[in-house]
């Protein structure tokens, strides 16, 4: 677990966040609360990034210092279904004043989804000096702090990023036949309707192209946002436990490899097994199911 285990800034407390370390995760440091955020606003080290699915709600107000990264232009390559090359990476973290100095943390809305999406791009680059702010922007806005829509400007950074890793913690179609040949451990994080093949897409969103139905045989239906509470915050480690190994048959050694529609929910599945209850390898596959749906002859199951 070593090579996933996040560095700590020099400039930063290296205490653990009380708040975080109560709910007993493997992995404390990969997450701090609000009130952590609110008391380093000021740290010269600090870079708070804002990653949501609704790209107008930054300017409708961010937290100070905040900076807007989005999802799809900032981290997708702009013609290839593919993630940005180290290039393009080097250069949008160099403009966001950030180096391997400084401490980036991530939050977003909708139970911080697209908040571990991006935390988890910035992973493949094996960049380690990064948390998840617990609870995002619902619990931030709950609390009443403040919000702002000036948006900051950082100098740019010298920053040099290396080759994108994709094998250590990204799983492509091959690999996932592989997977089920040695009978790994699959976890769907879609919605029950997805697992099952009555719908192609979310509740209340639109049909983005798949055209079957169902799940990859011998997945376990755990929709990704159990993991969250009300507040948006995540689960106890134990409330954790319960749900991916009392339930779902893992364990902390299992090969597990997870998936939704392009790899966005899995992304947030990834981060809790990986970070919280620190399990030693877990994939996402973020092609999940608009390619396997999509692909001639690759098997599917119905049903719950």
């Amino acid at each position: 677990m070593r090579d996933t285990i996040l560095s700590t800034s020099a400039s930063m407390s290296s205490a653990i966040d009380a708040a975080v370390a109560s709910k007993g995760y493997a992995h404390p440091e990969a997450l701090v609360s609000t009130q952590w955020v609110a008391d380093h606003l000021q740290d010269p080290s600090l870079r708070l990034l804002e990653s949501n699915e609704d790209v107008l709600l930054y300017d409708l107000g961010h937290i100070p210092g905040a900076q807007k990264i989005d999802w799809h232009a900032d981290l997708n390559d702009a013609v290839v279904r593919d993630y940005v090359d180290r290039a393009q990476f080097e250069q949008r973290v160099r403009a966001l004043g950030i180096d391997e100095s400084t401490t980036v943390v991530f939050y977003g809305d909708k139970n911080n989804w697209w908040a571990t999406y991006a935390f988890w791009v910035f992973q493949l680059f094996g960049f380690r000096n990064a948390r998840i702010m617990d609870g995002g922007r619902t619990k931030w806005e709950q609390e009443g702090r403040e919000l702002t829509t000036e948006r900051p400007s950082y100098p740019p950074t010298q920053y040099r990023a290396p080759e994108r890793d994709d094998a250590r913690i990204r799983a492509f179609m091959d690999d996932v036949r592989a997977h089920l040949q040695a009978k790994g451990k699959l976890i769907d994080v879609r919605s029950p309707q997805e697992f099952s093949g009555e719908r192609t897409h979310m509740p209340e969103y639109p049909q983005e192209g798949t055209l079957r139905g169902g799940h990859i045989p011998t997945a376990r239906s755990v929709p990704w946002a159990r993991a969250a509470n009300p507040d948006g915050t995540f689960r106890s480690a134990d409330e954790l436990r319960a749900i991916y190994e009392g339930e779902a048959g893992l364990t902390p050694d299992a090969d597990v490899i997870a998936y939704c529609r392009i790899g966005e929910r899995s992304s947030h599945t990834w981060f809790v097994l990986t970070y919280l209850l620190g399990y030693q390898k877990v994939r996402n596959y973020d092609g999940s199911w608009t390619e396997w749906g999509n692909s001639v002859r690759a098997p599917i199951e119905r049903g719950s």
